[in-house]
């Protein structure tokens, strides 16, 4: 009677895993594109990615809509425009989302032709130069410094920030995206506008 085959437990259980796949259960990776509507399903009330577009979104488009920006297109002057980090005074970790929007921000404001940018990335690398003398990373309160350097009409800043509400099985979390436009001369804000929604955990 000839013996039976060793299986191994590594080969097992990828056997198992592919049987499962085959069957419809357990999780299984997808594309976004593999199922409609992936991107759109809330995973919790945390702050994602299309949350923060959506925001930045409804600033920017108030800013276009702005005097200023009418101002802009009008005179065809196209003043040279700096864009700073924006503030998180949330709990989340999202500086790094919030610190990749700056791009999103440049490629916004360069489409539309009114300004002219300055590179982000040249302008992070001279942040690094002025802050490496105050022995730390960017700060608000050397942005004047920042564009003396950068020769800047006009810098965007601003900050997102929460309201956070719970009971005992559900929870309401507002988010908030603050943006101003300053003029450097005189710092006078040019514009400004919050953007807002709300992500809750409910019982149905």
């Amino acid at each position: 009677m000839p013996s039976s085959p060793i299986i191994r437990p590594a080969a097992l259980l990828a056997a198992l895993a592919l049987a499962m796949t085959s069957l419809g259960c357990g999780p299984t990776y997808v594309r976004g594109n593999q199922v409609e509507g992936l991107d759109d399903a809330a995973m919790s009330t945390g702050i994602d990615k299309r949350d923060i577009e959506q925001l930045l979104h409804e600033n920017l488009t108030s800013l276009m809509a702005s005097p200023v920006a009418k101002a802009w297109a009008h005179d065809g002057s196209r003043p040279t425009l700096a864009i700073y980090p924006l503030s998180n005074q949330t709990s989340e970790h999202i500086d790094s989302q919030l610190q990749a929007l700056l791009s999103d921000v440049e490629t916004y404001m360069v489409k539309t032709t009114l300004v002219t940018v300055v590179s982000v990335e040249r302008q992070q690398q001279m942040i690094a130069e002025i802050e490496k003398q105050h022995g730390g990373g960017f700060d608000p309160n050397h942005i004047a410094e920042y564009n003396r350097q950068l020769g800047a009409k006009y810098y965007i800043t601003g900050k997102v920030f929460t309201s956070d509400e719970r009971t005992e099985d559900e929870r309401r979390v507002q988010y908030f995206m603050f943006m101003q436009l300053i003029e450097v001369a005189t710092s006078a804000v040019a514009w400004q506008n919050r953007a807002a929604f709300t992500k809750a955990l409910i019982q149905e």
